[in-house]
């Protein structure tokens, strides 16, 4: 009987954002295909350990390393954004030296690197250099029967829902809430029906006081949303805003791809690669957004309402394009691959 095969996911991680999602779904995949997966990075019967993103348990890597267990490191990008505006000295920190083991993992203890986009994999080349491990780019995928066009939640009929998803819109963050109100605004002016902008997500309260209104726009702060409510979101909308500057493969615009939700962004990160195929629009930024200098949102607004006049060429678009690249099974399926062979 051939042994099922063994598999460690570190760290452990707990509340909201992509990291966390991201496991949940892989051991569902995993589970589903009898793989055993367990908390310690020492169990003996171990073949790999999958590490998203970085650890300070260096000593276990190594250990487990040198017991003949691959090491599997999964990458978004970099952090960059508190070199560039003040997020506090605590952040700051943090931010650089998580930077730090991401180089050092990737550099010098994994087998085997799995790049986000290949966005993530020009950047980290670029920066860092090649590297003795294989790599390969896996984007994140969903469950395509739970993020679905079908199921509960529909689109209003009388104004138009612009959706902003974002686990935390704090810590540097806030330019993507400003570059949502101001596109939000500029549809308003534009077009005839009423808008909302739905923010769902992680928004401090010191930054929801500081942001002004536009005049003309609905400002639905739905707040964090649970998981499995988030297919309902998506379908309630005509249009989603990715704001996140150089993103990986944020799991947002996957879900809302799933859904049949177009999306909208500026041209950074992996957008252009993500939204393929008539999945959505991407917009010039207009300044360098490596500096979070202003963008120019006419071109945005400009792409918004391309998607607007277009909605059902651009669902059945967004739907194609994550049946075909973002379904849960396949990006399991190529895991599972890069873990054991």
């Amino acid at each position: 009987m051939t042994k099922a095969a063994c598999i460690c996911v570190l760290p452990h991680l707990h509340g909201v954002g992509g990291p966390v999602s991201f496991r949940a779904r892989l051991g569902a995949g995993l589970a589903a295909r009898g793989v055993m997966q367990v908390d310690d990075p020492h169990d003996p019967a171990l073949d790999a350990i999958l590490m998203i993103g970085g650890t300070s348990r260096i000593g276990d890597l190594l250990t487990a390393k040198r017991n003949g267990v691959r090491i599997v490191q999964r990458l978004n990008g970099m952090n960059w954004i508190h070199r560039k505006r003040f997020t506090g000295v605590r952040h700051f920190l943090k931010s650089e030296w998580n930077n730090r083991l991401l180089a050092l993992i990737r550099g010098r203890i994994a087998d085997h690197v799995v790049y986000q986009s290949q966005f993530a994999r020009t950047w980290w080349q670029t920066v860092h250099g090649s590297t003795r491990a294989s790599h390969e780019v896996i984007y994140n995928g969903v469950d395509l029967n739970v993020f679905s066009p079908e199921g509960e939640g529909e689109r209003p009929k009388d104004f138009i829902r612009l959706l902003l998803v974002e686990a935390h819109l704090g810590g540097g963050n806030e330019p993507g809430l400003e570059n949502a109100l101001a596109l939000a605004a500029q549809l308003a002016r534009r077009v005839t029906q009423p808008v909302e902008l739905m923010v769902v997500g992680e928004v401090p309260s010191g930054l929801r006081a500081s942001m002004h209104m536009p005049t003309g726009v609905r400002v639905n702060w739905a707040g964090v949303v649970p998981r499995d409510q988030i297919p309902q979101v998506d379908r309630s909308a005509h249009l989603l805003f990715s704001a996140d500057l150089n993103a990986a493969c944020p799991n947002s615009v996957i879900e809302a791809l799933a859904c049949g939700l177009p999306v909208v962004s500026f041209a950074t990160g992996a957008l252009p690669e993500l939204l393929a195929g008539g999945a959505g629009q991407v917009a010039p930024y207009g300044s360098n957004y490596w500096k979070l200098e202003p963008p120019v949102v006419e071109p945005l607004a400009d792409a918004a309402q391309e998607v607007l006049r277009h909605q059902e060429d651009y669902r059945a678009a967004a739907r194609k394009r994550a049946e075909e690249y973002f379904g849960l099974d396949l990006m399991t399926e190529k895991y599972l691959k890069a873990l054991v062979g």
